[in-house]
């Protein structure tokens, strides 16, 4: 019995539609805060049950009968590593016998904030005795595809990247992945520093988008603290703001690049291409 936390979120999904290619929907668990959310999949034979981070015992309860869990990492930055104490200690409770944890790529030496809390819970699993393998996920090619709606109504792609290279992938890239090693024997003790074949800039990104767009975006290059304000001048949260101001800030410094191609092999064919994605995005 394989449970994913965070099922109908959008990593989530994509782990679940990988993993009823190879085995029954009877065999899978999707834990989930709002079961409303997940008609869908109760409707394809898979049991949903209810769970929160914050919530121990419904997590122990949730994870009755269950042998393997991915465990994807919770969104709420700053409370993650207390949510993640909660499911580790669940699934010691409730007799899991391997954990796959999404956390960040080079989690150990990331210049990102984000990797604090990814830190501790590579920590948690290590001593928790129970069998675990870390999925190290770089950026999704989606964080920044997010941005080009926006650039392309003003004609401005805005970051704080520099030059740095970034090796994104897909959701479905790194969902492919995941689904692999939560279903197969042989990954415990194993630790995947998970990254796109292809790594590019944001300046990269813009030329791209402008070959495919036939717009004429430029790309604007700000430094940590400009970028934060303007995404807070946007109507973003500002947690959310000084996060992703603080990740381009640590992309230049290459804190989302990785040439290993660890990724590619791991899922048996190559990452989603950037102009892949991007005529995708454009409707092409």
């Amino acid at each position: 019995m394989i449970a994913i936390t965070g099922a109908t979120g959008q990593l989530g999904q994509h782990v679940i539609e990988n993993l009823l290619k190879s085995i029954p929907a009877s065999g899978i668990v999707a834990i989930v805060r709002n079961p409303a959310k997940a008609a869908g999949l109760s409707q394809r034979g898979i049991a949903v049950r209810q769970a929160d981070y914050s919530d121990e015992a419904a997590f122990t309860d949730a994870l009755t009968g269950v042998d393997r869990l991915l465990l994807i990492s919770s969104s709420e930055v700053g409370q993650r590593a207390a949510q993640h104490r909660n499911v580790i200690n669940a699934a010691r409770r409730a007799g899991v016998k391997f954990i796959a944890y999404t956390s960040l790529l080079h989690s150990d030496r990331s210049p990102l904030a984000l990797a604090g809390e990814h830190q501790e819970t590579e920590k948690m699993l290590a001593d928790s005795g129970i069998a675990f393998a870390l999925l190290r996920n770089g950026w999704y090619t989606e964080n920044y595809l997010a941005s080009v709606p926006v650039a392309l109504e003003h004609g401005v792609f805005i970051g704080a990247a520099g030059e740095g290279k970034i090796a994104s992938a897909t959701r479905a890239d790194y969902a492919a992945a995941a689904a692999r090693v939560v279903s197969e024997e042989g990954h415990a003790g194993k630790i995947y520093e998970l990254a796109g074949d292809e790594a590019w800039t944001l300046s990269q990104l813009v030329a791209g988008l402008n070959g495919q767009s036939g717009k004429a975006v430029v790309y604007q290059n700000l430094s940590e603290a400009d970028f934060a304000a303007a995404l807070k001048e946007a109507g973003l949260p500002a947690g959310l703001a000084e996060m992703l101001a603080n990740s381009d800030a640590g992309a230049a410094k290459g804190g989302l690049f990785d040439d290993s191609h660890t990724l590619s092999r791991l899922i048996g064919r190559p990452t989603t291409p950037l102009a892949e994605s991007l005529n995708a995005l454009l409707g092409k």
